[in-house]
């Protein structure tokens, strides 16, 4: 599944690295890839071969920048189309890749001509009108998406066609690929140039400045840094997250400059505002995954992303159970993704919108900080994980996590409210419907159509299951139908939660009397007891912290469920801040005092874990 959109820009001298497009292949095998192409190396070498001089302006400030007048923009036009996009489709076609080229004069992107420019020309100050550069003025995101979905690779370049019909005008590379992010809501934008990213001493390339807010950038760019800066700050306007880097490399950590949303309204919330403002849907989880790693080697804590790509950071050893015959081990299991879709992170006053920020980056992020913020007593191992793909049924992080990372007691991070702690979830009963019936009119007699099958299929098998299981609850998820010149086809997802302790043995059974139907996934309901050393543990913490408690067994699931399917009598819990009442909603929020309330709760609550297991 590739739902996450990158846009890439590249540098003209960096495409002469091939490990670039080694990169852009490696990224474009989990997500879409949107490239934007740059062509200053292009351009010299087009006009060497025609034997012609690349005609210049010195504009007031001392940059320098080509004359494009109508003539010229002819040879510019062949420039990309002869040099820079097919040297871009040979390197990424070496790769395997499906590959689209193209310049944005094709209609893909429109700009309005820019006004008179006062430059130098033959050593005077005069107005250049005859110049053909513009400001983006629109997308044709419609075309995009779906050669996006069509090809493994989309690049453009400039120029791109003018919205007063004239010949085509050309356009600043970085700023025409902030402008493609926005339109296209994209998930990541990374300007890639010869560079470390942004330096605080421009001959030093050991003083990357690593983390920028708008109107920041500009004290460190010169020349055409510059422009970069101004396309990295024109894309905070949209929702990806955007960083310079280089030299040559879309992934150098030690290169790279991220431009942030504004600053939280308290140093203290900083990591929760960066871990929302990286977008990390299901399977795009990478980005994320890779900034906590940073995050805690800063800190000296061992961390990794581990081979399913999950985000993994460990302290302490444990002690082996015939030691002190005591349990040892607290894993904090949250998550790295997210439902699509997203939108700009913004503060408002003490509040946080922004995906992710409930459902359950808040609870991640608290892991981490209590994580890197307590000291360890010998015989005890913490370990934080932000598992994968939870948002979906493959559930790939947390079946990792089972099978590899044995803990004895364990923390999940789901919202609950700072006051609250959950103790389970229902379980999930998933199936697949499908029929199929021959074609006909739907105006004839007693037609019925595949949907309608479909739709009496499932008030049919929703009714025996629901015989056996009162409780449970039921939504169709999914529903999709075809013609074909013969028959006419339906499928659809029945979905059902289901309570701790349902026999699934005779739900399943049950299903299964109907013909086409597929069990696509079956997880039992877990609720655990207050009457838990860690359970005890949140007790003793809500009362330090002044809190009534609450005790909740919710009908979501979590990854708490996929942990019981093995894991017998590990006490597990799940806590975080925010309202689950806002999960997947596009209303998703929370509030800086309830991140830091939950993150004093949390930190109490191991404390008095440690305590009671034995130390302390």
């Amino acid at each position: 599944m590739r739902t996450a959109l990158h846009v890439v820009k590249l540098g003209s001298a960096t495409m002469a690295h091939p490990a670039v497009f080694a990169e852009v292949a490696e990224l474009a095998r989990r997500a879409r890839v949107l490239l934007v192409a740059g062509g200053a190396a292009g351009i010299a070498a087009h006009y060497r071969e025609i034997g012609r001089e690349v005609p210049l302006l010195r504009l007031r400030n001392g940059d320098e920048v080509r004359h494009c007048t109508p003539e010229e923009m002819a040879h510019l036009v062949d420039a990309y189309e002869r040099v820079t996009l097919p040297g871009v489709r040979s390197g990424l076609s070496a790769h395997g890749l499906a590959v689209f080229t193209a310049t944005g004069a094709s209609g893909l992107a429109t700009a309005t001509p820019a006004g008179p420019l006062r430059a130098s020309v033959e050593g005077k100050q005069r107005i250049v009108r005859d110049h053909r550069i513009g400001t983006v003025s629109s997308v044709d995101t419609g075309r995009l998406a779906a050669l996006l979905d069509a090809y493994d690779v989309v690049v453009l370049s400039p120029p791109v066609a003018a919205s007063d019909g004239g010949t085509p005008l050309n356009v600043d590379a970085d700023v025409l690929a902030a402008e493609l992010s926005n339109a296209l809501h994209a998930d990541h934008l990374r300007l890639v140039t010869g560079t470390p990213g942004l330096l605080a001493d421009r001959d030093d390339p050991a003083t990357t400045v690593t983390d920028l807010h708008p109107g920041e950038g500009a004290a460190h760019a010169g020349g055409r840094m510059r422009q970069k800066v101004r396309a990295a700050e024109l894309a905070l306007r949209g929702s990806a997250d955007v960083a310079i880097t280089g030299p040559h490399t879309l992934h150098n950590p030690a290169g790279t400059s991220r431009f942030w949303p504004a600053p939280p309204p308290r140093d203290e919330l900083t990591l929760l505002s960066r871990v929302v403002a990286i977008p990390s849907v299901s399977h795009d989880e990478g980005e994320l995954a890779r900034y906590l790693v940073g995050w805690c080697a800063e800190r000296g804590i061992d961390a990794f992303v581990d081979e399913v790509g999950n985000f993994v950071a460990t302290k302490g050893e444990a002690a082996t159970r015939g030691e002190a015959g005591a349990a040892r081990r607290l894993l904090m299991l949250g998550h790295l993704d997210t439902v699509p879709f997203h939108w700009p992170v913004r503060w408002d006053g003490d509040v946080l919108t922004g995906r992710g920020s409930v459902d359950a980056k808040g609870c991640l992020a608290n892991f981490v900080e209590v994580l890197a913020a307590i000291d360890v007593p010998p015989g005890y191992q913490l370990r934080v994980v932000g598992a994968v793909e939870e948002e979906v049924s493959s559930s790939r992080g947390a079946f990792h996590v089972r099978d590899h990372y044995p803990a004895d007691a364990v923390i999940v991070g789901e919202p609950s409210g700072v006051d609250a702690v959950t103790l389970g979830y229902f379980g999930l009963f998933k199936l697949r419907l499908s029929v199929r019936t021959p074609t006909g009119h739907s105006a004839g007699k007693e037609a019925v159509t595949a949907p309608d099958a479909l739709i009496a299929l499932a008030q049919d098998v929703r009714d025996d299951v629901l015989k056996l299981m009162p409780e449970a609850l039921s939504a169709l998820i999914s529903l999709d139908s075809a013609h074909r010149h013969d028959h006419h086809t339906a499928e659809a997802v029945l979905n059902f939660r289901v309570p701790p302790g349902a026999d699934l043995d005779a739900v399943t059974a049950a299903a299964l009397r109907h013909r086409s139907v597929e069990v696509l996934r079956r997880t039992p309901g877990h609720a655990g007891k207050r009457s838990t050393v860690l359970a005890k543990a949140f007790g003793r913490a809500f009362a330090r912290q002044g809190l009534r408690p609450r005790y909740l067994v919710k009908k979501g699931t979590s990854d708490m469920n996929t942990l019981a399917t093995t894991w017998r009598d590990v006490p597990m819990v799940a806590y975080g801040p925010g309202d689950s009442a806002l999960d997947h909603t596009d209303d998703e929020r929370i509030t800086g005092a309830d991140y830091v309330t939950a993150r004093a709760v949390l930190a109490d609550a191991v404390a008095h874990w440690i305590a009671l297991t034995g130390a302390g």
